[in-house]
């Protein structure tokens, strides 16, 4: 496909966020995908992955992608959108079918079908599927199956992991890609993105949780014998923990900000310095603050976020589920200790997730705030459930009867 990165074409993915729109342009060589170019624009027409002011988005939008086309010295038309929210929920779903072919040997049709037969669930006129993501297949008993494609049987079936979105919160993403000149080549729920710009494969075998800690949400993925189980949003990010930082410490804003991206930062080189100096409100005086203060004030907001994606995990999946790993990434990712709080939270070891895969300009992504736009030159063109549309601008009206490529 001539939007694959085949011959030089880009791949473009497309990481609209809360505080910071980004995008990375990347092309297909004989090694694998490398990375030509990124950009990146600062963002504020979203709150929580919903977008909350069109114009500003499409400004957005319009600054990353040229910063990215000037840096990778190509024209970016297509581009892979992710899309993530509380709007967007998953469950788990078995699809069970007929093997008709000829010596009843399993056919690439029997496959679409029984996936097919996973995605009829009732999601309501105001959603859409997203992904239908296979996880295994079983032929004739035979479970754990991750390709059923040549065996022998008579009843294949499927269990799928299926994502779903709101209409609506979709709709207002892609018109600000149009607005801004641009073609969805397809939309990618973010945690999935980010898990294949960061996670290995031992990890989604044994069982690995991710949190994307990102501005104004934190993106939930959890993989389980190869395959996504659990995927979901908590409406709670960094920005959160700016205002915490404020509020404590009795400042800006803008001044929280700072703190929280230097002095609260794993990469602060001051780990010695105890005491720090922070401006009042009206910027006119100064007053000394030590470290524990500031602990004080980020430690609860992120067991916060420990403790919801926890309970959201206990909830949806069965307690036989194995889980070995926490892999934690996003800007988030950057707060001092947070690898060594989550380890002792969820009772597992812990490491940051930062995009691996990739070659190119590795060292201007190689960060956990670049896991989901990496992520989605990865895992979009791979039609690994991707939602696939035409490039009609009447493609609003039409949301309902938009499908999911599984096998292109």
């Amino acid at each position: 496909m001539s939007k694959s990165g085949r011959g030089g074409v880009p791949i473009v993915g497309l990481d609209i966020g809360t505080t910071k729109t980004c995008a990375v342009v990347a092309t297909l060589s004989a090694s694998g995908l490398d990375i030509i170019g990124v950009g990146e624009a600062p963002s504020s027409g979203l709150r929580k992955g919903v977008i909350t002011d069109l114009e500003e988005t499409v400004r957005s939008i319009e600054a990353a992608t040229e910063r990215a086309e000037r840096m990778a010295g190509v024209h970016i038309s297509h581009v892979y959108v992710g899309v993530t929210g509380e709007h967007v929920t998953s469950l788990n779903n078995r699809g069970v079918v007929a093997i008709t072919g000829e010596d009843r040997e399993v056919v690439r049709n029997d496959v679409t079908r029984c996936v097919d037969a996973s995605k009829i669930i009732d999601v309501g006129a105001e959603r859409q599927i997203i992904h239908a993501l296979p996880r295994h297949f079983t032929v004739d008993g035979h479970d754990g199956i991750t390709d059923p494609i040549g065996m022998s049987g008579s009843r294949l079936e499927v269990d799928t992991h299926i994502i779903t979105g709101g209409n609506s919160f979709i709709t207002n993403v892609l018109k600000c890609v149009h607005r801004a000149g641009l073609e969805p080549a397809g939309i990618v729920f973010e945690p999935l993105a980010s898990s294949a710009a960061t996670l290995l494969s031992e990890e989604r075998h044994v069982g690995v949780i991710l949190l994307d800690i990102g501005g104004g949400t934190t993106d939930v993925a959890v993989y389980s014998g190869g395959g996504a189980v659990h995927t979901s949003t908590i409406p709670v990010g960094g920005n959160i923990l700016t205002s915490d930082i404020a509020l404590g410490l009795r400042t800006s804003t803008a001044e929280a900000e700072t703190i929280k991206r230097t002095i609260a930062s794993a990469s602060h080189e001051d780990r010695e310095q105890s005491d720090f100096i922070v401006r009042t409100l009206d910027g006119r005086t100064e007053r000394v603050v030590t470290r524990a203060q500031l602990r004080a004030i980020v430690a609860p907001r992120v067991l916060e976020i420990f403790r919801l994606a926890k309970a959201q995990i206990a909830e949806r999946l069965p307690r036989d589920i194995m889980l070995a790993e926490v892999v934690i990434t996003g800007g988030g990712a950057h707060l001092f200790g947070i690898e060594a709080a989550a380890a002792e939270f969820f009772g597992m070891p812990a490491r940051i997730g930062v995009p691996t895969a990739i070659g190119g300009l590795t060292d201007a992504v190689k960060k956990p705030e670049f896991a989901t736009a990496v992520g989605l030159v990865l895992f979009g063109p791979k039609g690994d459930g991707a939602t696939w549309h035409g490039s009609s601008r009447t493609v609003f009206g039409k949301i309902a009867v938009w499908f999911g490529d599984l096998w292109n």
